[in-house]
């Protein structure tokens, strides 16, 4: 049978193919963000993957979730997306946690020390706990802001977390950072575009610590999490083809 990753070898290179296949890249959250960044994660052959979270797919979902199909309803997330990994790379050693971390469950969620952390969390404290023992323990990570209440693709950033504006989410954990000693070394994907204010709900303890969520659209989710795993994966890889040819 033809290798299935035979278009990753031709632009990366053997070598740096082979590094991703023995790397270990933790998803937390595989939501409407983390769950494309966990699929771009796999499709590139990452041999070890951890994917975390403690929600089931809820019919809300699929206007723009990758695991939620009228058939996953009450399915939960990471167990869907464990069955698709499998089905995209076999080899692949693929753990699905069912749980929502919090501030406590942190330490033992990354006492393994993977080798990059794709952060998804939509929640606050979980989100700056998580990544606060990423930046002590010199853990790579790179985080997602608000993907929701936004429409315009092209106004999709990676930055430091120190520069970013117009985003709520981003507002709120670099307050929470910088009063906790970190003012920056946190790489984010965030959006320049304002949400709009108008698409603001109220979801009444629907996650937990999670208050208030914005309406959303297909597309923006899925390309911040494209971009989440494109960041992971290029600085996973060793063998860069590309700057042979410069």
């Amino acid at each position: 049978m033809q290798d299935w990753n035979e278009r990753t070898y031709l632009l990366l290179g053997r070598e740096a193919a082979d590094t991703l296949a023995t790397t270990h890249v933790m998803i937390v959250g595989v939501g409407g963000v983390g769950a494309y960044a966990a699929e771009m994660i796999a499709r590139a052959g990452v041999g070890r993957i951890t994917i975390v979270d403690g929600d089931v797919v809820s019919p809300s979902n699929i206007n723009r979730q990758l695991p939620a199909l009228h058939s996953t309803i009450g399915l939960d997330k990471v167990a869907v997306m464990q069955q698709r990994i499998a089905d995209i790379n076999p080899e692949a050693k693929v753990e699905a946690l069912k749980m929502f971390i919090t501030p406590d469950s942190v330490n033992r969620l990354l006492v393994a020390k993977p080798d990059f952390v794709i952060d998804a969390i939509d929640s606050i404290s979980p989100k700056v706990a998580l990544i606060e023992h990423c930046l002590r323990e010199g853990i790579n990570i790179i985080s997602s802001m608000g993907a929701g209440g936004r429409l315009d693709p092209t106004a999709v950033r990676y930055a430091d977390i120190s520069q970013t504006h117009n985003d709520g989410l981003a507002r709120v954990v670099r307050t929470r950072l910088r009063k906790d000693g970190f003012h920056k070394g946190l790489t984010v994907v965030w959006s320049e575009e304002p949400a709009t204010e108008a698409s603001l709900i109220f979801t009444d303890g629907e996650l937990p610590c999670k208050r208030s969520s914005y309406g959303t659209v297909s597309y923006l989710p899925c390309i911040f999490g494209c971009m989440l795993a494109a960041h992971a994966i290029n600085k996973l890889k060793k063998n860069d083809r590309s700057k042979k040819h410069k």
